[in-house]
């Protein structure tokens, strides 16, 4: 599990997947979503602006998992 550390109150689920290498630029995320089975918490999630905060777990199909953790 990676972790992604923010120094803000929240990250959303598209920068998330931006840092961690599942896509190279925003405009790939919408795809992606629609594409893939994300998860966030254990619940199915394909909102791009999902606000994510320390100690959130997103899985993400054919790319791994994360963990949201602040600095």
């Amino acid at each position: 599990m990676k972790e992604i550390a923010i120094s803000t109150e929240y990250i959303t689920l598209g920068q998330v997947l931006k840092l961690g290498d599942c896509v190279s630029s925003g405009g790939e995320v919408k795809i992606f979503l629609q594409e893939r089975d994300v998860k966030v918490n254990g619940q199915a999630e394909n909102r791009r602006g999902r606000k994510l905060v320390p100690g959130d777990a997103i899985e993400v199909e054919g790319c791994g998992s994360f963990v949201v953790k602040s600095r």
